[in-house]
């Protein structure tokens, strides 16, 4: 009895490993590297680190066994550029969605009328550079100075691609408006830590402007003045960025244009 017992539980035991599909595969090592610039000044694109920033898709294009390949999405930096070391080796096609005109644009029936995304074999260390047209761009004004606790900041905003160009591109995907062009708010974003954005802030001290309609239109490329909210305690060591974002959303999210993150001391 017991004989038979141990000749069932062998190939009993024989049947499951042989069943069970050994992961072979190797981890992956792969490196993509990128960078974001104006494709009118070469400066790259200040963004945000979070889901209101700029972020990378990868469809893997080698891989058959599934019919639709998956998508495979990271954020990039604050400064512009990303980086991710965890990729497989293979065919890709890589798109970034942020705070510029889509580089894939289709028509609301799914008519592909334009794809600036990027067709490259990843392998090693791969490097790819993406030019773009913010909608914006936002720039400080001399030095940030403080006062009563208070941090008081001066910027300037300044449309980044045309009113013209920007229709002829988003026009063609339907639902066009004028009142997309418009710029809505200003944002003095504040931290104590130097990647400071939207998601990063201090909402004690960060402060906004708003605008109705087309308000901004006049003050494009004049000096504005923001001064945070509260009084920061002394000895404090903060950073500040600017931002400004048109009333227009890509990929269902309207973004932010950024300056470059300063730090201020307050005494």
């Amino acid at each position: 009895m017991k004989k038979i017992l141990y000749t069932v539980l062998f190939f009993a035991i024989v049947v499951i490993f042989n069943s069970c599909e050994i992961d072979n595969y190797d981890l992956p090592g792969e490196t993509i590297r990128g960078r974001v610039v104006d494709a009118a000044t070469g400066d790259l694109v200040l963004t945000d680190q979070g889901s209101e920033g700029i972020r990378v898709r990868l469809r893997e294009l080698s891989w058959t066994e599934t019919a639709v390949p998956d998508n495979f999405d990271f954020r990039c930096m604050k400064e512009g550029i990303f980086q991710n070391t965890k990729v497989f080796k293979g065919h890709y096609n890589v798109r970034i969605d942020g705070p510029f005109i889509p580089l894939v644009r289709t028509t609301t029936s799914g008519d592909t009328i334009a794809d600036e995304s990027k067709y490259i074999d990843i392998e090693g260390v791969t490097e790819v550079e993406f030019q773009v047209q913010p909608f914006l761009k936002v720039e400080w004004v001399g030095t940030p100075t403080v006062s009563n606790g208070k941090i008081t900041a001066t910027v300037r905003v300044t449309r980044a691609v045309s009113p013209a160009d920007f229709q002829a591109k988003v026009e063609p995907m339907g639902g066009y408006s004028d009142d997309m062009l418009n710029v809505t708010d200003i944002r003095l974003f504040v931290s104590q830590v130097p990647y400071v954005g939207y998601r990063e802030k201090d909402d004690r001290y960060s402060t906004e402007i708003s605008y109705g309609g087309n308000s901004f239109d006049a003050l494009l490329g004049q000096t504005i003045t923001i001064t945070t909210n509260s009084e920061i305690p002394a000895g404090r060591t903060m950073f500040i960025r600017a931002a400004a974002r048109i009333n227009y959303a890509t990929e269902n999210v309207r973004r932010y244009n950024y300056n470059e993150a300063v730090r201020v001391d307050v005494p």
